[in-house]
């Protein structure tokens, strides 16, 4: 797996794979916080940070839909890289349908921002990225950190009154997003990532139990928390839309669909409907990353051309407690 090692991009740098064949994700490594507090190093300003993302990332995925929710469009702005990343890691690829370029720096590579950012860095490039263009560096590259940043840090410059950890939840809300972490949003890459039996069946009975438990929990409680619209939410939406798609098939998920859970099912396509969300989903590009990324798990790096799934069916969830916040609602009614 490639690397950069001392601000020097490596390809032979990073294993993926423990000693037992298990999957092992590195941690991330810029972890600084943007704060609404005079005293802070990164206060929140219109203008001031850009995000870089891939839509084929679930982890940069969580952060465009925390941004759209709170409707942040106008104050952070936004860069794609290709979703197809090979030996020389993610790039920009402005030719190409839903990529832009570097738009602060202009780099042909993300990795050269990180150099930018700490000459010599040593870690894996990852998206997404918050950038601070007033200090010209990195904020974090963390997704749920970001994703609370982008929550909490910066309603002044948001266009709708959302609060996606709403007093009264946090507790839940962060038991809830460390809970489905390990078995669901990392689960599908310990599987996937597996290169021995053992620690592959370990991940998929990991993962299939919590999916079972969060059907039956969402039987009767329209989101994770409860009746309320939180991050946790994100945190789960971009796993399970991506699950039938390539999780399933690429990562070799494939004891159920989601399309065949009675609630998670339902669920899914509910969180798809809300305003502003549907447009952050781009199956071009998850689908192209996956299967042309890892030719460890497919070397021929053929693109498996279904499911089509129907995202924006209707579903029964109105039907339970609560709902989007108004703002939303009166968002989706505009459109």
């Amino acid at each position: 797996m490639n690397q950069l090692v001392d601000g020097d991009w490596r390809t032979d740098a990073y294993e993926t794979a423990g000693d037992d064949g298990s999957f092992e994700r590195q941690e991330t490594t810029f972890r600084d916080w943007i704060r609404d507090d005079p005293d802070a190093a990164f206060q929140p300003e219109a203008g001031r940070y850009h995000l870089y993302v891939s839509y084929a990332c679930p982890w940069a995925h969580r952060t465009l839909v925390m941004r759209a929710l709170k409707g942040l469009e106008d104050a952070i702005t936004v860069s794609v890289v290709d979703p197809y990343r090979d030996e020389d890691g993610w790039q920009f690829s402005p030719e190409k349908d839903g990529c832009t370029r570097d738009r602060v720096h202009d780099a042909d590579y993300l990795r050269e921002l990180y150099v930018r950012a700490d000459p010599d860095a040593t870690c894996r490039v990852t998206v997404p990225v918050l950038w601070d263009t007033e200090t010209d560096t990195i904020v974090n590259n963390e997704s749920a950190e970001i994703m609370r940043m982008l929550d909490t840090e910066f309603d002044e410059y948001a266009r709708r009154d959302v609060d996606l950890y709403p007093e009264g939840y946090r507790e839940d809300v962060d038991r809830i997003i460390d809970g489905i972490y390990e078995p669901i949003n990392n689960g599908v890459y310990r599987a996937g990532f597996a290169t021995e039996q053992e620690p592959y069946d370990e991940a998929i009975d990991d993962l299939f139990s919590a999916l079972d438990r969060w059907d039956e929990v969402l039987a009767d409680r329209r989101y994770l928390a409860g009746d309320r619209l939180t991050e946790a939410d994100v945190a789960m939406f971009t796993t399970l839309v991506r699950f039938d798609t390539v999780y399933h098939t690429h990562f070799m998920c494939n004891v159920q669909y989601i399309r065949e859970y009675d609630n998670l099912w339902p669920y899914l396509r509910d969180l798809y409907r809300t305003p502003g969300v549907a447009d952050t989903v781009r199956m071009d590009h998850i689908k192209e990353h996956y299967y042309t990324t890892h030719p460890d798990v497919n070397p021929h790096r053929i693109v498996a051309r279904g499911p089509d799934l129907e995202f924006d069916a209707p579903h029964d969830r109105d039907a339970l407690p609560g709902g989007p916040p108004s703002d939303l609602v009166s968002a989706g009614a505009e459109r």
